[in-house]
C-alpha cells in the first residue's frame, strides 16, 4: 500500500523566506514548486529545484492567480483569455527552470484561493484544464478528493490525482474549513498523524462537526508554510511507514503501471 506525501515549495521571494525547503524534500514525495505569480523568485525556485531532483522528488507546478501581495490566497474574478495565458506562462516558466535544474514538471496543482474555486466552478476550472491540455496533456492535475473538479478533468482527457490535507479542517460536505474561521488549520502533529493514517486506511476524516466525511484520496498535502510543518511532515510520514504503508509519488507509480 502506498500513498504520496507532497508540500507547497519554492515559495520564498528575495530577503523573505517561507519554510524550510531543504528539510521538507527530505520528507516528501512530491513537491508543489511556486511558479512567480503568488509566490517564489527565479533564484529561489531553481534551488529548490535542484534539492528536489537530487533527492528524486517528483515537480509539480503550483499555479496561482497573480497576486503576490495576497499569497494567492484572494479569490479573483480573471477573464478566461488571462487566467489561461497565466497558467501556461507559469507551467512553461517552471518547465524551463526545471529543465536546467535535470528535472521536469510531471503535475499541476493550482494553488491557494485558484484551487478552491476551480473545485466548484465551471468556468474558471475549464480555463485551467484547458490551459493544461495546451501546454501538456500529459500532465496530471491534482484536485480536492471528491469536487466537481476531478470529473470536468477527466472529461477533458486529463489524469486526475485526489488529494487531501494533512493539517486543514473539513467539513461535512467534504471542502475545507475557509481560513478565516477556527479549526481551519490543525498544528499537533500526532493527532494529524493519527488521522492520515485512518485517511489511507478507510478514506474517511472527521469533519469539524463530529461526523465522518468520505475522503479519497491518492495524495496528502502539508503546508510548508504551516507553524511547526516540518515536524507535522516528519510524524505522518513516521506513522505511515510504521503502519507498512510507503510514501511513494503518485507520479512514480503511475509510470511504473504503464511500464
Amino acid at each position: 500500500m502506498t500513498i504520496d506525501l507532497n508540500s507547497d515549495l519554492g515559495e520564498s521571494y528575495g530577503a523573505w523566506r517561507m519554510g524550510d525547503d531543504a528539510a521538507m524534500l527530505d520528507l516528501v514525495s512530491s513537491a508543489n514548486v511556486a511558479c512567480g505569480f503568488h509566490a517564489g523568485d527565479p533564484a529561489g525556485i531553481l534551488t529548490t529545484l535542484r534539492a528536489a531532483a537530487a533527492r528524486g522528488v517528483a515537480i509539480g507546478a503550483h499555479v496561482a492567480y497573480p497576486d503576490l501581495a495576497g499569497f494567492g490566497r484572494r479569490a479573483m474574478d480573471i477573464a478566461s483569455a488571462d487566467l489561461r495565458a497565466a497558467v501556461i506562462f507559469q507551467i512553461g516558466a517552471l518547465q524551463g527552470l526545471a529543465t536546467a535544474a535535470g528535472t521536469r514538471v510531471r503535475y499541476v496543482k493550482p494553488h491557494g484561493a485558484l484551487y478552491n474555486t476551480i473545485a466548484h466552478d465551471a468556468r474558471q476550472a475549464q480555463d485551467v484544464i484547458a490551459a493544461v491540455r495546451a501546454i501538456d496533456p500529459t500532465l496530471a492535475l491534482v484536485v480536492l478528493a471528491g469536487s466537481p473538479l476531478a470529473g470536468w478533468a477527466r472529461d477533458a482527457g486529463l489524469r486526475t490525482v485526489a488529494e487531501a490535507f494533512a493539517d486543514r479542517g473539513y467539513r461535512a460536505d467534504g471542502s475545507l474549513v475557509p481560513r478565516n474561521q477556527p479549526g481551519a488549520v490543525l498544528h499537533d502533529p500526532e493527532a494529524v498523524a493519527e488521522r492520515m493514517l485512518r485517511l489511507a486506511r478507510e478514506g474517511t476524516m472527521v469533519a469539524d462537526d463530529g461526523s465522518t466525511v468520505r475522503v479519497d484520496a491518492e495524495s496528502i498535502c502539508v503546508h510548508g508554510d504551516s507553524p511547526g510543518a516540518v515536524a507535522l511532515a516528519r510524524r505522518v510520514r513516521e506513522r505511515l511507514e510504521a503502519e507498512g504503508i510507503a510514501v511513494r509519488a503518485f507520479a512514480d507509480a503511475a509510470e511504473a503501471q504503464e511500464v
